[in-house]
């Protein structure tokens, strides 16, 4: 993992096309700003693991509803 130390109005780029800028720190906040290709998904990692949480807890319902076919 590589961490950095920015400054508001500093960037760090990612690749070619990614973009990231900070543009506000306010206490404990920061705020980014994200400038990627449109074909780029951008998902907050709260998002992303509810998402996984989602997805996992529908595949064990549907495995279960199989089994109980299967009886």
């Amino acid at each position: 993992m590589l961490v950095l130390s920015r400054k508001v109005g500093e960037t760090i780029w990612i690749g070619e096309d990614v973009e990231i800028f900070i543009s506000e720190v306010k206490g404990e906040q920061v705020k980014i700003g994200i400038r990627a290709p449109r074909n780029i998904e951008v998902v907050r990692g709260e998002l992303r693991q509810d998402v996984s949480a989602s997805n996992i807890e529908a595949i064990v319902k549907n495995i279960e509803l199989l089994k109980n076919t299967k009886k």
